[in-house]
């Protein structure tokens, strides 16, 4: 066995991450659907030779916990048949997949005949077949009418390109963008594969094994630590799901009991609803996903990303329920249920740790628009990342972000870009501003939300919506106040005006029409009353809060814009 060099540990763990990001910088420079390369909607990441986690970049937060059980499912699917020049597509939800549109490549890593390891990249696909092109189908009651299905699957066969695998999947695929992106995945697990052979080659192979196994050692020792750190005992919380797309007025509840002993901490979500007729389900890969990423933000934020970080956490969602779905029933929604998830956990830790947690975040809704550009008929797919993007929840002694997105992309996804919205889309942006008092008020605010307005410059436009913000604002903590809540309106060029449902599929938008969205903020922590006065003052200045809720809700008696000190009652 080799010794363990605790210089040689850093080495490895920051050498590791340094090549997820590499990896991650890859596809954001190769990709060309604005969903990868713009929003940044994929996870880089390397796993040992049994398919425990080294290292990895999550640009997106739910995919924290994605790849790695699709990567030990599929060491479990080949057996012995896995070589060195072998790539390996994936998607499928039954087969531990988190959602249908995030596609992954799979990599494994050889020093010469030994397999040391796996590169992965998995990122949300502008297409990936069913019923409705995008991959979003809020009609859906089964998997075969939301997407095309890959188990696990040899694209490239020990360096031989399989032609006619990739012709059957791509023939199955509206979008030739879909390819040239997953060629860009490819690269990119490539590059992962390169680098680690490098790394490997210089120390060993017996040496890396030690001291990826000391790492192991020392990422659970810091995850118990800060589990120690609350205190022992049981914590239940709840969080509302509010309609499955099919039957009105529909309300589902996620319920999770956290156990905390000592060094170990559980979340049995025995309780929560039975699963819905509709698309409104989730996968255990997409909800244990959402468990590990609201975990991850009550604690160290510098331990590392690999398998010793899950072995004190303990996950039980039992199959049937909402958020663990049955075959075959549709789970596109499946990623979009953690905001509740994550409400219930930090309803349910808040008293035991109320320095730690944050109000709630603004809840999603969101649409994704599709059609053919007129000016370059070209079929276009966009994801309106810029209009969804709420403000986060304050916590002690910080603000809450303002535009930072729901609390599963927590400002992983990033903003589009004015100029490429319009390149990539035939729309035309007319607005894009944050709202005033849209920030839950508090001794610490909400972070701000965001209005949105542009013009649709497609005929025949299909619209989907789906998200809850429309039914539940961010709520607030310890005497804080919740926000506003979500909208997404249609006005049509002749003036009709229709609202969308939260879970919704409309055809046959005219150009013309004009879309307007409101994404509310985060929820505010402590009383409003104890804000600090000058920064009080300056919001009321810079239009962040009104002079109206200064006075009725922050109780500043005097809402003086002109910089002297105002009187207070």
């Amino acid at each position: 066995m080799s010794t363990v060099d605790p210089i040689l540990l850093s080495v490895y763990s920051r050498t590791f991450k340094s090549i997820t990001d590499e990896m991650s910088n890859s596809v954001a420079r190769t990709t060309r659907s604005p969903i990868l390369c713009e929003a940044k909607d994929f996870v880089t990441g390397l796993y040992d030779e049994a398919g425990n986690m080294l290292e990895q970049t999550e640009n997106l937060p739910i995919l924290a916990f994605s790849l790695a059980p699709v990567c030990k499912y599929i060491i479990e699917f080949f057996g012995d048949d896995i070589h060195p020049g072998d790539v390996i597509f994936h998607n499928d939800v039954f087969s531990f997949g988190n959602q249908n549109n995030d596609v992954a490549v799979y990599k494994p890593i050889f020093l010469e005949d030994d397999l040391i390891g796996w590169a992965a990249v998995k990122g949300h696909q502008a297409d990936i077949g069913g019923a409705v092109q995008g991959g979003y189908n809020p009609k859906a009651t089964e998997v075969w009418q939301e997407a095309l299905r890959i188990p696990p699957v040899k694209v490239y066969d020990k360096g031989v390109f399989r032609k006619d695998v990739w012709g059957m999947i791509f023939a199955n695929i509206r979008l030739e963008i879909v390819e040239h992106d997953m060629r860009a995945q490819m690269g990119a697990a490539t590059v992962g594969e390169r680098r680690v052979q490098a790394l490997v080659g210089k120390y060993g192979a017996e040496h890396y094994r030690a001291h990826k196994q000391a790492l192991f050692e020392s990422s659970q020792k810091m995850m118990e630590a800060e589990i120690e750190k609350i205190p022992n005992g049981t914590y239940s919380g709840q969080g509302k799901v509010y309609f499955d797309g099919h039957h009105e007025g529909t309300i589902f509840t996620i319920r999770v009991k956290i156990t905390v002993e000592d060094k170990r901490i559980r979340f049995d979500y025995s309780n929560t609803d039975a699963q819905t007729d509709g698309f409104v389900n989730g996968t255990y890969t997409s909800s244990a996903s959402a468990t590990v990423l609201t975990l991850l933000q009550l604690v160290d934020p510098n331990i590392p990303h690999n398998q010793g970080m899950l072995e004190p956490l303990e996950i039980i969602i039992p199959e049937g329920t909402i958020l663990n779905a049955s075959y075959p029933k549709a789970t596109t929604f499946g990623n979009h249920l953690c905001p509740p998830n994550a409400d219930a956990i930090t309803r349910a830790l808040a008293p035991a740790i109320p320095d730690r947690v944050t109000a709630g975040w603004n809840n999603l809704l969101c649409s994704l628009t599709t059609g053919v550009d007129p000016e370059k008929n070209e079929t276009y797919v966009d994801i309106g990342f810029m209009g969804l993007k709420g403000g986060s929840g304050a916590m002690k002694g910080t603000d809450g972000y303002d535009h930072i997105g729901m609390i599963d992309a927590s400002g992983g996804v990033l903003d589009q870009d004015y100029e490429m919205f319009e390149v990539m889309t035939p729309h035309i942006l007319l607005k894009h501003e944050y709202i005033e008092d849209s920030g839950g008020a508090g001794q610490w605010r909400g972070g701000l939300g965001v209005e949105t307005g542009f013009v649709i410059g497609s005929p025949d436009t299909q619209l989907v919506t789906f998200g809850d913000g429309d039914f539940e604002g961010a709520f607030g903590l310890l005497g804080g106040r919740g926000s506003i809540l979500n909208s997404i309106v249609l006005e049509y060029p002749d003036g009709t005006r229709r609202v969308p449902k939260n879970k919704d599929l409309i055809t046959g938008v005219p150009k013309g029409t004009y879309y307007h969205q409101v994404a509310g903020g985060g929820g505010g922590y402590g009383d409003p009353k104890k804000r600090d006065r000058d920064k009080l003052r300056a919001e009321v200045r810079n239009g962040v809060i009104s002079e109206k809720a200064a006075r009725e809700i922050y109780n500043l008696a005097d809402a003086d814009v002109s910089g002297e000190p105002a009187a207070e009652s």
